[in-house]
């Protein structure tokens, strides 16, 4: 009776063990799989945002190759928009426009809103058209949401850091700012700049 009670004992032991290494694999396959987070360091505080890698692949890539690359150090948020957008990604300071890489596919059928917080591509009216530009949607703007007739705008990102940070640039000051000969509205009147995103 006593070998059998050990062998018992020694099963459950080894049972236990065993779903301890599963549960920790399971852990681990989570943390491999977490999304990344970019930390914008900006003129009035640090923004960061998880990138959804995972919903949306295109987009997500897209930014962070711009990230890594150094493309977004020094540029501004050019169009700031009270309850609605800030926006940024495609200029420096003086406004002349950076070269981007090819316009990438519109992913705004994967599921993602354009809620308060979160961060879309900008693009001109072709939905297949967006480059670097993003905003940050200060509010739930359903209308920038896929529907029928309206191709949407691909959402890759939300802040989960400092958005007290993106309320305060959406209060500064703008103006019309007329650029080689084209008027561009709502341009913070002191530029407001990325000095660097990295991912952390």
């Amino acid at each position: 009776m006593l070998i059998r009670s050990v062998w018992i004992a020694a099963i459950l032991i080894a049972l236990s063990l065993a779903a301890m290494a599963f549960d920790q694999g399971k852990t681990a396959g989570k943390a491999a799989t977490k999304n990344p987070v970019v930390a914008m360091d900006t003129t009035m505080g640090t923004i960061k945002v998880e990138v959804f890698t995972d919903k949306a692949p295109i987009t997500a890539k897209n930014f962070l190759d711009y990230v890594t690359s150094g493309f977004y150090n020094g540029t501004i948020f050019h169009r700031v928009i009270p309850n609605f957008v800030v926006q940024g990604g495609g200029y420096p300071p003086d406004m002349s426009r950076k070269p981007t890489r090819p316009p990438i596919k519109n992913e705004s059928s994967n599921g993602l809103l354009n809620e308060r917080g979160s961060l879309s591509m900008a693009r001109y009216t072709d939905p297949n058209s967006a480059t670097s530009q993003f905003f940050i949607n200060l509010k739930n703007n359903t209308n920038l949401d896929p529907g029928p007739g309206n191709a949407g705008y691909a959402v890759f990102a939300k802040v989960v850091e400092g958005m007290d940070v993106v309320d305060k640039i959406a209060k500064v000051q703008t103006a019309t700012k007329n650029v080689q000969g084209t008027p561009f509205g709502d341009v913070p009147v002191q530029p407001v700049i990325l000095k660097s995103a990295k991912v952390e």
